[in-house]
């Protein structure tokens, strides 16, 4: 099987988180990415990709998704050590501002501790939330691509457009 150089990896249940990874894959190239519904491909799948990336949204109060959760243990039996991982999130920064992107800031722990490379660090200037667990220690930036369906759909095509291009040169692709 030939297998593209960059996996990414999504859960989805509004189908909000998958069109973003679609919007990402035609970004950096369909030749480029592979794409996998986490509810449908093992995650174990990951680790045949050097190139991660990874699509959570933040559901309510700071929780997972579902199709994270079902899998959430599974992540244990990743190794992932040299591997470049980036990841997105979705959230509600004023419904839920308090969770803003909760969730992706705990996919970041869990990757890191298998090993990974994080890239893909997103500046937190623009966005307005009170609080998030996906903000690297210093405050300043997300540790992945910040996304607001709800509130500002209208600027995620750019965002993801800018951050495509950064991780490409993060990567090293």
């Amino acid at each position: 099987m030939n297998r593209a150089p960059i996996g990414l990896f999504y859960g989805s249940s509004t189908c909000y988180t998958e069109m973003a990874g679609e919007k990402i894959r035609a970004e950096l190239g369909e030749d480029r990415v592979d794409i996998f519904n986490i509810a449908e491909t093992p995650i174990i799948t990951a680790q045949f990709y050097d190139h991660l990336i990874f699509g959570i949204p933040t559901w309510d109060y700071g929780e997972l998704q579902e199709d994270w959760e079902e899998i959430w243990e599974e992540l244990d039996d990743l190794d992932l050590t040299g591997k470049a991982v980036a990841l997105y999130g979705l959230g509600d920064q004023v419904g839920y501002p308090e969770w803003f992107l909760d969730a992706m800031g705990y996919l970041h722990a869990q990757l890191l501790a298998r090993g990974a490379r994080a890239v893909g660090y997103w500046p937190r200037d623009g966005y307005e939330f009170e609080a998030s667990k996906a903000l690297t220690p210093e405050g300043d930036q997300f540790v992945g691509l910040a996304l607001d369906e709800e509130n500002e759909f209208q600027n995620t095509d750019e965002r993801i457009r800018q951050w495509c291009t950064q991780i490409v040169r993060e990567f090293g692709l």
